[in-house]
C-alpha cells in the first residue's frame, strides 16, 4: 500500500531510468525570474486565457499578421473540422453518467489540482441543488493505493450513501462495479504536472501547513530543518495518472507506458468529465451540461462566491520558478504529460459537441 502523509502529500515513486531533480535550483534560481505563478484556481483564477491577438515580431524581425495561431478549444475544432468529425461529434457519445447505475458522484480527488476548491464548489452545490455532500475526514497518513478487501469496504461505503450524493477522497480509482455494487459517477481534475510537483514542493514546506497538520495532529513531530533544505526531491513526487490507473501493481512504475494505457482507458471508460485546472470557464461548461443534476449553476457559484472571496490555498511562501528548471523536470514526466494532453483533448471533444453559440 502506498501512505500520503498528510491530506494533500503525494506519494512516492521513482524510475530507475529517470535522472534526479535537483529540487534545490527551485529554492536558488527561481528568485531571478520575474515570471509570474501559474494561474491556478487555488488562487481564485480561473487560468483560462485565450491567446491574445497582438502583433508580435518573430526572431527575424518579421512582424505577425496579428492573428494567433488557435490553440486549445479552438485548435482542436480546427482538427476535427479537417477530419470532417466535427459534424458527427454528439454528447451521447462521450458522456459517461448515462452508464451510471447511481445517482452518487465519486470523486477521488488528485492533490494540488485545484481540487479543494472543487470541493468546495461541490459543498455550496449540495445546498443549492439538493443532493448529499460526504467527504473522507482529514488522516494522519492518507492510503492511496488499497488491498482488495479495502477496495471492497470503499465500494460498499460509496454504495451505502443515499442518492443523490457525493463521495470525495484522495484515492486512487476504484472500479466499484467489480464489487458487485452499481457504477456511481466518476468525475475528477487535472492540472499541467510541471506546475503541480512546484506547488506541491512549496506547499508542503510553507510555515502554515505545519500550524495546520499540528492542529489536526499535535504529536506529530515538526519537520527536520535538513528535509526542508532538501536538495533532491524526485522521489516524492508523484503520478497525477496513477489516480486514474487504479491499484493494479503494473500502476506503480513512475513514467511507463503501461500505467499510462491503464490511465487512459480508465477515464474512457469510466469518468463523466476530468476537468482542466488551466481552462476552469471550459470545465465548468463541461460539468453543468454533462452532469447537470449536480453541477447546475457551478459557474455562477464559483466566479461569484469563491473566487471573489474565497481563494482556497494560496501560498505566498511560493516564488516564480524559472523557465530552465521547469524544463528539467519536464524531461523527467513526459508520460505524465501526454496524460494531462490527453485529458485536455477530451474535455475540449466534450464541449465541442455541446455545440453552443458563440458568445459575444
Amino acid at each position: 500500500e502506498d501512505e500520503l502523509g498528510n491530506d494533500d502529500a503525494i506519494m512516492n515513486h521513482e524510475s530507475e531510468q529517470s535522472r534526479d531533480v535537483d529540487m534545490d535550483i527551485l529554492e536558488n534560481e527561481s528568485n531571478k525570474s520575474d515570471e509570474r505563478d501559474h494561474p491556478s484556481i487555488e488562487n481564485g483564477d480561473s487560468g483560462n486565457h485565450d491567446t491574445a491577438n497582438h502583433s508580435t515580431a518573430d526572431n527575424d524581425g518579421n512582424r505577425d499578421t496579428g492573428i494567433a495561431e488557435p490553440t486549445g478549444v479552438k485548435a482542436m475544432m480546427k482538427l476535427l473540422q479537417s477530419t470532417g468529425q466535427m459534424t458527427t461529434l454528439e454528447p451521447l457519445q462521450l458522456n459517461n453518467t448515462r452508464r451510471a447505475k447511481q445517482d452518487i458522484i465519486f470523486f477521488n480527488r488528485v492533490p494540488k489540482v485545484g481540487s479543494q476548491t472543487l470541493m468546495e464548489l461541490l459543498r455550496r452545490l449540495s445546498v443549492r441543488n439538493g443532493f448529499g455532500f460526504h467527504q473522507d475526514r482529514v488522516q494522519r497518513v492518507e492510503t492511496i493505493r488499497l488491498s482488495p478487501e479495502d477496495q471492497a469496504a470503499l465500494s460498499a461505503l460509496v454504495s451505502s450513501y443515499e442518492p443523490p450524493g457525493v463521495y470525495i477522497k484522495h484515492v486512487c480509482f476504484t472500479n466499484v462495479s467489480e464489487f458487485g455494487l452499481p457504477e456511481p459517477i466518476y468525475i475528477n481534475l487535472v492540472r499541467d504536472p510541471i506546475e503541480r510537483v512546484i506547488s506541491w514542493y512549496y506547499y508542503v514546506r510553507a510555515p502554515w501547513y505545519y500550524v495546520e497538520r499540528k492542529i489536526a495532529f499535535p504529536d506529530i513531530p515538526l519537520p527536520d530543518p535538513k528535509w526542508l533544505k532538501k536538495r533532491r526531491d524526485w522521489r516524492s513526487q508523484a503520478s497525477i495518472y496513477v489516480f486514474f490507473c487504479g491499484h493494479h501493481a503494473d500502476c506503480l512504475p513512475f513514467n511507463t507506458d503501461g500505467a499510462l494505457e491503464r490511465a487512459k482507458r480508465a477515464v474512457e471508460q469510466h469518468y463523466a468529465v476530468v476537468g482542466v485546472l488551466e481552462e476552469l470557464n471550459t470545465t465548468l461548461t463541461v460539468l453543468e451540461n454533462y452532469v447537470p443534476r449536480f453541477f447546475e449553476g457551478a459557474s455562477d457559484i464559483y466566479w461569484n462566491e469563491i473566487s471573489r472571496y474565497n481563494p482556497i490555498n494560496k501560498n505566498a511562501f511560493k516564488p516564480p520558478v524559472m523557465e530552465e528548471v521547469k524544463d528539467i523536470v519536464k524531461r523527467n514526466f513526459t508520460k505524465e504529460i501526454e496524460f494531462y494532453e490527453f485529458c485536455k483533448q477530451r474535455l475540449h471533444k466534450q464541449y465541442l459537441a455541446l455545440k453552443l453559440p458563440d458568445k459575444p
